[in-house]
């Protein structure tokens, strides 16, 4: 790709410290590979001397790729990566760690094993802690508690840090939030061991403070710092963004500000209407024809939509377009369930973008403590967790578990009363065959062959083991999935189909068709406390329109599901600038009409499928009549409020008493009730 102007000064900007101000669509990505190249070919920085930090796996992997394709062999550079892999790498093979208690072979925890320590050192030493609901929101900011910024509850909470600071130093361990920590102290401590040329940062906007921290220890006076991020894409304050990081560093630095305005993805009417929602009030340039216009949908309620956009998908595709060039975003995770369900009926194949953790995969969790005892016999934790598993370890209580782990390692007991434990406790790694693991630990008898989901539970554990087979030691394996993820299930990824996401997981990818659903108060936007979350809910819109690249639809509910959500368009939509827009008739009606109109398309579409009409004349008929006795009441089953019993109906509504939802009136065109 040829570089435009902007583009050109950025990357050859030599400041010492430069910030870019990215919009949406303006080649951010090519810039930084385009910047690195530079560097490289023409100035003679060896990528040795640059640290390249991304904000995911995904980001840094493209880099590599695309660098590879160019020529330049990045895959066995140390500093290119995400904050927290950069930071393991410097602490196992560069900085003395040692130093503060731990070895080169620590192991990388998830929060939630820092949880589960935590409550296992309560049990242990009986410490009395207020709100144990609020544990690991606690623990997540023990560094703001020991400063003294967060409220004193009066509890044995310090001593409980105390406890767990020894503790993960024992059983050689540090969090995500240790690497970072630990890094910046011998940083400081030991500021001669690391002097880079370059320091280059990716989506610079959703650095919270303690990686600025880690960014200042990184760089030297002589040390250049190159920065590129939007401030119309800060979407992640809740996760502990800095507030206003372009400001904070330019007057830190008494940096460069450069801008790439000039947009390439997105049409111009949605580029045009996306500018409304922008805050940042950087100009904002299009290269694109003006395409059609964004269109406005309203429906009655999720069910409905979902089969409108089932049939508008099909269409789509039938015209020619690839179900991969479409997605449909919203706000909750829970708006995908009949969104799936619907597709599936209608033959539209989706998936749905969910980053799953551990914790989501039983099996995979309780081996994963498996796996970190057999590669640290210190890793108690992981041991306790493995041996009180109801389903798949001994169900043992935590001080029985205590109790024959203090037993193996005195020697006071000859034969353990686990077998995995024994076989555990035996175990020692011995180069990276990992075939016979299984048998090794009778792991069959653990998984119990018996059982339904044996088969499922086997699957996963292979699945690991595949993986594992790549890696030089189980440490180092476990140390990758705990920054890096792995695929948690087996199955076949779809090559061609629509994505369904969240707004969140929308950044940093685009297509070509767009679809907004949901886009009423209480749910686009959410209902917000105080004026930086509506903000950020407003940024959060424009990071989902401008995901678009020809076609952007948004649409709202006359009758929402969720508490708290109102009917009829949001406040985003009375301020969309209508000469960008293409509204339907009927658009904005009392929601009577509206659901009568909307009634009418149902039924349409009903008549042209014959199974389902046929059902449907058969059930209006069998339950015919305003009220339904109980000896003759008619069972039938809902896709989200599960089974339930008619108990009224009227030419248009159906009234049903669900077992777990209580009694629910719907429409009978779009109710999708069934017979049991």
């Amino acid at each position: 790709m040829e570089l435009n102007k902007e583009q050109q000064e950025t990357v050859q900007d030599d400041s010492n410290v430069c910030l870019v101000n990215a919009n949406v669509g303006s080649g951010k990505t090519t810039v930084l590979i385009s910047k690195i190249r530079y560097l490289y070919e023409k100035k003679g920085v060896s990528l040795k001397d640059m640290i390249v930090l991304t904000f995911t796996n995904k980001a840094a992997d493209e880099i590599r790729e695309r660098l590879n394709h160019q020529g330049i062999e990045s895959r066995e550079t140390p500093w290119f990566g995400t904050f927290h892999s950069v930071a393991l790498r410097m602490l196992q093979t560069l900085l003395p760690v040692e130093e503060l208690g731990y070895t080169e072979e620590f192991q990388v925890c998830l929060p939630e094993e820092e949880l589960e320590l935590a409550q296992q050192l309560i049990g242990q030493y009986q410490l009395k802690i207020k709100y144990k609901n609020r544990l690991r929101k606690r623990l997540e900011q023990m560094d703001s508690h020991i400063r003294g910024k967060k409220k004193d509850y009066q509890d044995d909470f310090p001593e409980l840090l105390r406890l767990l600071e020894e503790e993960k130093k024992k059983q050689n361990k540090m969090t995500y939030r240790d690497l970072l920590k630990n890094a910046i102290f011998l940083l400081k401590t030991h500021s001669e061991i690391l002097c880079p040329d370059w320091i280059i940062v990716d989506e610079v906007q959703d650095c919270d403070q303690i990686q600025l921290e880690l960014l200042e220890q990184m760089k030297k006076p002589e040390t250049h710092l190159f920065a590129v991020g939007d401030p119309n894409q800060v979407i992640y304050s809740w996760r502990g963004s800095a507030f206003q990081i372009f400001y904070q560093l330019r007057k830190k630095y008494q940096a460069r500000e450069l801008s790439l305005s000039v947009n390439y993805r997105s049409s111009g009417n949605i580029l045009a209407a996306s500018k409304r929602f922008q805050q940042n009030g950087s100009s904002l340039e299009g290269t694109r024809e003006p395409g059609g216009r964004v269109v406005i949908q309203q429906h009655y309620d999720s069910f409905q939509e979902a089969e409108y956009l089932a049939e508008k998908i099909c269409s789509l595709h039938e015209q020619g377009m690839a179900y991969r060039e479409i997605a449909v975003f919203y706000r909750l995770q829970n708006q995908a369930e009949i969104l799936e369900k619907v597709f599936a009926q209608n033959q539209v194949p989706c998936q749905i973008s969910v980053k799953k953790s551990l914790q989501d995969i039983h099996v995979v969790n309780w081996f994963i403590h498996v796996l970190r005892f057999l590669a640290n016999h210190e890793d108690t934790s992981s041991a306790v967790c493995v041996l009180c598993d109801k389903m798949y370890g001994e169900g043992w209580t935590s001080k029985k578990a205590l109790k024959e782990l203090t037993s193996l390692r005195e020697g006071t007991s000859l034969c353990s009363a686990s077998v995995l434990l024994q076989k555990m406790w035996e175990y020692e790694e011995t180069g990276k065959d990992y075939e016979d693991l299984p048998d090794r630990l009778c792991l069959t008898q653990y998984l119990h062959p018996s059982s339904s989901s044996y088969q499922k539970d086997r699957e996963q554990i292979e699945n690991l083991f595949v993986q594992l087979r790549n890696y030089k030691s189980i440490r180092d394996f476990l140390n990758s999935v705990m920054l890096n993820g792995f695929s948690v299930e087996s199955g076949e990824k779809r090559e061609d189909a629509v994505s369904l996401m969240t707004l969140h997981a929308s950044k940093g990818l685009e297509f070509s068709h767009v679809f907004i659903i949901g886009v009423n108060d209480g749910l686009i936007p959410l209902r917000c406390s105080d004026p930086d979350s509506e903000e950020e809910e407003r940024r959060l819109f424009y990071v989902g329109m401008t995901r678009a690249k020809e076609y952007l639809e948004i649409s709202c509910y006359i009758n929402p599901d969720g508490v708290g959500v109102r009917p009829g368009p949001g406040r985003y939509l009375a301020v969309f600038p209508k000469e960008f827009t293409e509204i339907p008739e009927g658009f904005g009606k009392d929601p009577k009409a509206a659901a009568e109109h909307l009634q009418k398309m149902k039924r349409m579409v009903l008549e042209e499928r014959q199974k389902t009409s046929a059902d449907l004349e058969e059930k209006e008929h069998r339950m015919e009549g305003s009220v339904i006795s109980e000896t003759s009441a008619l069972r039938v089953e809902h896709p989200k409020y599960g089974q339930g019993t008619v108990i009224r109906e009227s030419d248009d509504m159906i009234t049903v008493a669900f077992d777990d939802y209580g009694e629910k009136e719907l429409m009978k065109a779009f109710s999708m009730l069934q017979e049991i």
